[in-house]
C-alpha cells in the first residue's frame, strides 16, 4: 500500500488541528464571558460545546497525521458540527467545515479512505445470479417433443413489391365498381 497521504489529505488534517485548537480556546473565552454575567449558569451549556466538539477536532486530526495511518472514516459530522458553530459567533469553524466537506467529495480523498480501510469505493458490489430451476417446465401440446411449431423467428419476411401489392380502395370507390345486388326482403309464411 502506498504510504504517500494525498495533500487534500493533509489539508483536511492541518485544517482540523487548527479549528480544534480555535474551539477550544473560544468555548473558554465564551465560557468565562457568559459567567461573568447574571444569566452565566443558564446559557454555559452552550458556550461548552465549542471545548466539547475542540476535543473531537484534535482527536481526528491527529489520527489523520498518525504514521503508519490509522483506519479511519471521513468525519463529516465533525465537519457539519463545525458549521454549526456560526451560532457560537465561530466563524472560522465554519469555513473549516465547508471546506472539509468539499474535500471529503473528492475522488482521491475518496479512493484514499477506501485504501485506507480495505474496502473498494468504486466497484458495485457482486449480486450473485440464481440458477435455474431444477423442475421441467409443463409444455403445451403445440410444444411438446417432436411437433413442429412455426414462429415468426423461423420465417424470413415477405417481400412486398410496390407496383404488384393491392391498392386498398375507400368504401365508396368498392360500392361503385360492383353491381348492386337486389335486396332480400323476408318472406312472411301464412299460417293454415
Amino acid at each position: 500500500m502506498n504510504s504517500q497521504k494525498p495533500t487534500l489529505i493533509h489539508v483536511i488534517a492541518w485544517m482540523t488541528l487548527a479549528s480544534g485548537v480555535v474551539n477550544l480556546f473560544w468555548g473558554v473565552a465564551a465560557s468565562g464571558t457568559v459567567l461573568a454575567t447574571i444569566v452565566g449558569i443558564i446559557c454555559t451549556p452552550f458556550t461548552i460545546l465549542p471545548t466539547i466538539l475542540g476535543v473531537f477536532e484534535l482527536i481526528y486530526a491527529a489520527k489523520l497525521f498518525s504514521n503508519p495511518a490509522q483506519p479511519v472514516q471521513p468525519s463529516t459530522n465533525i465537519a457539519v458540527f463545525e458549521i454549526a458553530c456560526v451560532l457560537t459567533g465561530n466563524v472560522f469553524a465554519m469555513v473549516v467545515g465547508i471546506l472539509a466537506l468539499v474535500f471529503y467529495n473528492d475522488t482521491v480523498v475518496k479512493d484514499y479512505f477506501a485504501r485506507l480501510n480495505g474496502t473498494l469505493a468504486s466497484a458495485p458490489p457482486a449480486v450473485p445470479v440464481a440458477p435455474a430451476s431444477l423442475s421441467e417446465p409443463e409444455l403445451s401440446p403445440a410444444l411438446a417433443p417432436g411437433a413442429s411449431v412455426d414462429t415468426a423467428q423461423d420465417k424470413p419476411a415477405p417481400v412486398i413489391d410496390e407496383e404488384s401489392a393491392p391498392v386498398e380502395e375507400s368504401p365508396t370507390a368498392q360500392s361503385e365498381a360492383t353491381p348492386d345486388k337486389p335486396k332480400r326482403t323476408p318472406r312472411k309464411i301464412a299460417k293454415k
